[in-house]
């Protein structure tokens, strides 16, 4: 299963109703470090199926979203646990980084 895509209207029910992990990359079509991330936030899609819900938010289509999340430089992502914050990780990390966020 790729990516989730999320938008204004189905944020709440993907990310904050939820039960379990689920990680937000706060990207932009125009941003080059959000690209040098992209393949790495697939492979733990893939990898993390069933346990890790991967969920991608493009902030220029929910700059709303992005503001109430205090996100200012991307791509950065958000950790939620049950629809809490749970951690955050703002520029380009590993794939190790990434998987440090739960473990």
């Amino acid at each position: 299963m790729a990516e989730v895509i999320l938008n204004n209207d189905n944020f709440k029910a993907e990310v904050l109703d939820a039960k379990g992990l689920v990680l937000v990359d706060f990207w932009a079509t125009w941003c080059g470090p959000c690209k040098m991330l992209a393949p790495t936030v697939s492979e733990i899609a893939d990898e993390y199926e069933g346990k890790v819900k991967v969920c991608k938010l493009d902030v220029d289509q929910a700059m709303d979203i992005a503001m109430s999340y205090g996100v200012a430089s991307i791509p950065t992502l958000i950790l939620f646990k049950d629809g809490e914050i749970v951690k955050k990780s703002v520029g380009v990390v590993s794939k190790t980084e990434i998987e440090a966020m739960w473990s």
